[in-house]
């Protein structure tokens, strides 16, 4: 998983933990995250949860518990990730997995004001 796309440095590393239901990701420029299953299916750059036009997206709910099954390649720039609610459809390319880690606090801030105010939950 050495390709970069653009400036974006590549993952050298994606270890997926089933039980804890997290992806750990290294890029070569030594960014380093552990990002949960909930985090990256709320944020999935699929159709579905980004929507069709501009801003926030759609907003997911209800995935507290969500874990991924599987992390399968998609040539040399992303991997599309399979999480147990069926949901496979987005493709994290390495500039997307790129930003979910490096403002990870921030954008999952922002996902819980989301829920708030919408009075929605993070349990089903």
């Amino acid at each position: 998983m050495n390709a970069t796309s653009g400036n974006t440095p590549a993952p050298i590393e994606l270890t997926l933990r089933k039980r804890s239901r997290q992806l750990h990701v290294v890029f070569a420029d030594g960014l380093a995250e552990t990002l949960s299953a909930e985090y990256l299916r709320v944020h999935s750059p699929s159709a579905e949860v980004t929507g069709h036009g501009v801003g926030e997206g759609i907003l997911v709910s209800g995935k507290q518990t969500v874990g991924l099954e599987a992390i399968e390649p998609v040539g040399r720039y992303a991997v599309r990730l399979i999480f147990d609610d069926g949901h496979s459809t987005g493709l994290y390319t390495w500039p997307v997995l790129y930003e979910l880690c490096r403002h990870r606090d921030s954008k999952w801030q922002r996902y819980l004001e989301r829920l708030r105010e919408a009075g929605a939950r993070r349990d089903a």
